[in-house]
């Protein structure tokens, strides 16, 4: 078979869709896709009324753009990958997509003289079928955290996807198994925002197909096992300023010392939005049976210095490596968007200057400083993304309307569902 291109881009669900093209097509081109994909739910639901999606005007196409240097190698034999803009039958932007809502969120630190760069921290679930057809949790029994080899992982799936991920040219900083089993946490090294986010979805994409093809589901859902912890996306964020240096960091030492005021704006501006952002970086019906207290989730509005039962973790480390952490994110959410979203409300507070509630001084289990933490169903944090009227602005009034209208359906979609219904309306796909 001659190489083909396969052209992809991430949407509201989460999904990476796309197609493939002949070997003809590799280099700078476009493809078009049908714009009500935005409309379309986990179960293939058309919501025609959904905001930005222009089912009621002719379900028109939309276009897909890419440059021939941003073509990489694929993790199958002879195909290639590419992602890129999308836009309009009139050529403006597709306001609702996160790919575009993370790039106005760079054009917005850049007025700054700064340029994000994020790295990301990602969970999954591993689980295989059984002979009846279920999902069943794939069989690790001498796995513990921190661990490697066949104890762990006895088909070798993260290896087949370390070697997948090094010959499509991915940089990963880590694979290893976390605390409950059979849980693996898959680190991405830190680039310039919207490339490190290229990459993750990517990534993520590999590493579900990869393991699929050694029988194996991935799952990056939030709380796939119940009686578990979660799968988190935590979003690790620096700054470059205009001499390429890391504008986080004020000299070697790390932690409340070695703060900037850059450092505590963005914080103060976590802590503010915290209870609108739930909505947009963990927004599915199983992102609530993840953000609990006592989880180590992003429940609470607090922060520390190398503490994870906060929400906004500083790094112990300066020079560099300084960074801030945000943790409540996770996988449902549209990659882009949440980082965006992320990144927007760090903007808003350090462009009011707020002033930044002191550090948590509880071990976060048995007790915490603050009482503020998010709401307890995708519901009410919708509610609360709603009221919080500096964040929708900053993320963009139409990205928010057609965000909120989607995840309302999916709350009436699953109202009547338990709990284990909700979470496999959308396990194949997360």
């Amino acid at each position: 078979m001659r190489d083909r291109l396969r052209p992809v881009w991430c949407d509201h669900l989460s999904i990476l869709r796309g197609k493939y093209l002949p070997q003809e097509k590799i280099g700078t081109g476009s493809t078009r896709f049908a714009q009500p994909c935005f409309a379309v739910h986990y179960d293939k639901d058309l919501i025609v009324d959904a905001p930005g999606t222009n089912c009621l005007d002719g379900l028109p196409d939309m276009t897909l753009s890419w440059q021939a240097q941003d073509i990489r190698p694929g993790w199958e034999p002879g195909v290639h990958m590419v992602t890129g803009d999308l836009t309009d039958r009139d050529g403006a932007p597709i306001r609702i997509a996160g790919r575009h809502a993370l790039k106005t969120a760079i054009a917005d630190w850049q007025k700054h003289g700064l340029s994000p760069k994020v790295g990301i921290e990602l969970e999954a679930y591993a689980f295989v079928r059984g002979e009846d057809g279920s999902l069943q949790p794939y069989d690790t029994p001498g796995a513990h955290v921190y661990g490697g080899g066949p104890f762990n992982d006895p088909l070798g799936f993260t290896d087949a996807i370390w070697e997948a991920a090094e010959a499509a040219g991915f940089r990963l900083d880590l694979i290893t198994t976390e605390y409950d089993a059979p849980q693996f946490e898959f680190t991405l090294a830190f680039d310039e925002a919207l490339a490190a986010m290229d990459d993750l979805v990517m990534f993520r994409q590999l590493a579900r197909e990869v393991a699929f093809r050694k029988g194996v589901i991935l799952t990056f859902l939030p709380k796939p096992l119940f009686e578990k912890g979660g799968n988190g996306m935590h979003i690790n964020l620096s700054f470059a300023d205009g001499a390429g240096e890391n504008a986080l960091s004020q000299g070697e030492e790390g932690g409340i010392a070695g703060m900037t005021d850059l450092a505590r704006g963005c914080i103060a501006g976590w802590m503010a939005h915290h209870k609108g952002l739930a909505a947009l970086v963990a927004p599915s019906v199983n992102s609530y049976a993840r953000l609990q207290p006592a989880s180590m989730a992003g429940y609470w509005a607090n922060w520390g210095v190398d503490h994870r039962g906060v929400t906004a973790r500083v790094s112990g480390e300066g020079g560099k490596k300084a960074r801030l952490e945000h943790r409540m994110a996770d996988a449902s959410a549209n990659p882009y968007g949440a980082v965006a979203a992320v990144l927007q409300a760090a903007r808003l507070g350090y462009e009011a200057g707020q002033a930044l509630q002191a550090a948590e001084t509880q071990d976060c289990f048995m007790g915490q400083d603050t009482e503020t933490g998010v709401a307890a169903s995708l519901s009410d944090a919708l509610d609360d993304l709603e009221a919080d009227s500096a964040l929708v602005a900053a993320m963009g009034a139409e990205y928010c309307a057609h965000h909120v209208h989607m995840k309302r359906v999916e709350v009436d979609k699953t109202k009547d569902m338990t709990a284990e219904q909700a979470r496999d309306f959308a396990i194949w796909f997360v």
